[in-house]
């Protein structure tokens, strides 16, 4: 959903540009105001799609399970959300900006531990650090802690144990069963904060920094060329007076 809205994050930059030029708001406040005017929609949404798949899937049940499922999918779309608009003060592109971001959340998709499990991932870059950086794999962590643990499977031979859902999350599927659901939920929250931290520094980046190094970069060039090279010069035409009766004449 945000990388299909990703057109209209562009457009948002666009008009804060401007309005930036003319005066009117700073960074710290555009950031601000444009984080509390998506909160609102943004939790209606996954309220209520959420609450609409919690009980069709019939998931785990509870209120507590439900808010926490609720909460999990509301701090994924903000986290990507906040990603994309990181991406957009950057690359105002449309379609280069839509290339990138679907691209940074397939990988993080691919690390994620649901196509490969942890510890199947390769340890070097692929584990250490992107499967820690992903938010998919906080959020997958967390919900299947919330739909499995405390719940008793029945086993497909009727002389043996019936299967617990602590063993499915620790032998199949790889997840620590000591780290609280909840602490996944707060490490999804805090990336929320980390990417509109982000956000705000590119665009001081995008302010004041690239116009500094584009200038440093032109006058290097003018460097390069010599004192002997100049740039060409035009007639001024300032003295040029156009008279509508007796046609143009020099002044």
């Amino acid at each position: 959903m945000s990388i299909g809205g990703f057109p209209s994050f562009v457009e948002e930059m666009k008009v804060f540009q401007r309005e930036r030029l003319n005066g009117h708001y700073g960074v710290a406040a555009f950031v601000i105001s444009n984080t509390i005017s998506a909160t609102p929609f943004l939790i209606l949404i996954c309220f209520l799609s959420g609450t609409i798949c919690y009980f069709m899937v019939r998931l785990h049940p509870g209120f507590a399970h439900y808010i926490f499922f609720v909460l999990n999918l509301y701090a994924s779309v903000t986290v990507v959300e906040s990603l994309m608009m990181a991406i957009a003060s950057v690359i105002p592109n449309f379609l280069m900006g839509i290339i990138i971001g679907a691209g940074i959340q397939g990988i993080f998709m691919l690390v994620s531990g649901y196509f490969r499990r942890p510890y199947d991932i390769p340890k070097p870059f692929w584990r250490y650090p992107m499967q820690y950086i992903s938010f998919h794999y906080w959020a997958l962590q967390g919900q299947c802690q919330n739909d499995l643990k405390g719940l008793v499977f029945d086993n497909q031979y009727p002389d043996q144990p019936k299967i617990p859902g602590d063993f499915i999350l620790k032998y199949i599927f790889q997840i620590n069963v000591n780290r609280s659901k909840w602490i996944d939920l707060s490490v999804i929250f805090s990336m929320i904060f980390i990417y509109r931290i982000l956000f705000f520094l590119m665009i001081k980046v995008n302010e004041d920094v690239m116009p500094w190094i584009r200038g440093h970069i032109a006058r290097k060039r003018i460097q390069k060329k010599g004192p002997g090279s100049t740039f060409s010069k035009t007639p001024s035409l300032r003295g040029y007076v156009v008279d509508p009766e007796l046609g143009p004449n020099e002044s």
